[in-house]
């Protein structure tokens, strides 16, 4: 827990105010000494997410209906990836036969087009604006004794587009590997060596137009979904380097060796940048549920389909541990963001606007209805699925008083950016406050 700091008692805070602050000021005390940080004149309700799972086919997705969707995360099977040859040739024995002869572009082919029957389906049953995120990697393979790289990401991009959905821009992350014998080719010798693959791409792409939030209901959830600015500034990166071993704990080895598995992380921080709350996210490739918890974590719902009935167990067991996970992500994120805000004031003085929930400072207005609900209950709905429950107050332990943080204090001209500015993003600030809905 953090330790309550008082405008009494903090060090340089003083207890001046400009007059415009004078109600800013007052709000905080009222949220922190009164209504548990909500800014709402109504009590915020609980929230109720469902999840289904069904192990089927996703070339068929006929139980969703047409533009039910409104993210799709997932990981499909990787073409040329020699772990995934039966799952393919199960499909189409061509592939099989293929490969035994050598043809291995035939059978990158044939991989490809059993795909792109999800691809189709995926398109569909997004909404329109929805969006959809492919984590795929590429396949390095000697076959027939030729070595080739066979881009999964350019096959499956290509065929996103064909059907009808924008490209957005994609992010790499880097997946490094620490094998003895993670360098191919000749070792040493030139020009014999090859590069080693440590990168899988997420593809981005969207169905149509930017959604639209037309209703009031729609518009309020969309503010309570807001991530942070600094979170902004990090997760919208096209090149995340700190996803190396997330999430791994969650997995028992046999099921990730046989799912591929992405890092959870990987599948919170995707949902939370492109859904709001209460929104649907489908994985069509489910494996051992790694969409279903990390939805379940950001308080949206979320439908699964996986061929593998065998992961069943898995994805049970792991959905009974899923509250701890979820609640120790939230506690990280509010945490780091106090510690940001604390650092900040530092270097730049007084800045921001209060949260309406928790009281905190944050620095544009389009974070001030941002609540972080927590996770409370999951539980199996008798019928293939879950139903969790989701707090609507906030964390008790972040809801501190925060008047002192809006105190008038000089920085100092030695802490001072060069050239009076106050921060390099100062440009990016007015952007993001001078445009509430986007």
């Amino acid at each position: 827990m953090l330790a309550r700091a008082s405008p009494a008692t903090r060090p340089g805070s003083g207890d001046r105010y400009p007059v415009e602050l004078g109600p800013v000021v007052g709000r905080i005390r009222t949220l922190c000494a009164g209504t548990g940080g909500s800014g709402s004149t109504s009590p915020p309700r609980a929230l109720t997410t469902a999840h289904r799972v069904h192990f089927a086919d996703a070339r068929d997705l006929a139980r969703l209906p047409s533009e039910s969707v409104e993210l799709v995360v997932t990981s499909p099977p990787y073409p040329m990836i020699e772990m995934w040859d039966d799952c393919f040739a199960e499909q189409d024995p061509e592939i099989r036969r293929a490969l035994a002869a050598g043809r291995a572009w035939e059978a990158f082919e044939a991989m490809h087009a059993l795909l792109d029957l999800v691809w189709s389906e995926v398109r569909r049953v997004l909404v329109p604006g929805g969006i959809a995120c492919i984590n795929i990697g590429d396949a390095t393979r000697t076959v027939d004794g030729a070595f080739a790289l066979y881009p999964n990401h350019v096959r499956i991009l290509s065929r996103l587009v064909a059907l009808g959905l924008s490209p957005l821009p994609a992010i790499l992350w880097r997946k490094q590997t620490n094998a003895p014998n993670k360098f191919m080719g000749s070792g040493m010798f030139p020009p014999g060596a090859y590069v080693t693959l440590e990168h899988e791409h997420v593809l981005i792409v969207r169905k149509g137009d930017k959604r639209s939030f037309g209703s009031d209901a729609d518009r309020a959830r969309r503010r309570e979904s807001a991530f942070f600015w600094e979170e902004r500034n990090h997760w919208f990166s096209d090149v995340w380097f700190d996803l190396k071993g997330t999430g791994q704990s969650l997995l028992d080895i046999e099921s990730r060796a046989r799912s591929g598995a992405y890092p959870f992380e990987l599948a919170y921080r995707l949902i939370t940048m492109f859904s709001i709350k209460g929104d649907t996210v489908l994985d069509p490739f489910l494996g051992t549920g790694t969409t279903l918890l990390a939805a379940m974590a950001a308080a949206r719902s979320s439908v699964g389909f996986e061929r593998d009935e065998s992961l069943k167990r898995v994805i049970e067991a792991r959905a009974k541990g899923i509250v701890e996970t979820a609640i120790a992500r939230i506690h990280e994120r509010l945490s780091a963001h106090t510690q940001f805000i604390r650092a900040r004031r530092e270097t730049h003085g007084r800045f921001g606007h209060p949260n309406r929930h928790y009281g905190f400072p944050v620095v544009t207005r389009q974070e001030m209805d941002l609540l972080l609900n927590r996770l409370v209950a999951v539980r199996a709905d008798g019928d293939g699925g879950f139903e969790a429950e989701h707090a609507a107050e906030p964390q008790t332990e972040f809801l501190d008083d925060w008047s002192w943080f809006f105190a008038v204090e000089e920085v100092e001209p030695s802490r001072r950016k060069p050239g009076g500015a106050a921060d390099p993003r100062a440009r990016q600030l007015e952007l993001f406050e001078a445009t509430e809905e986007v």
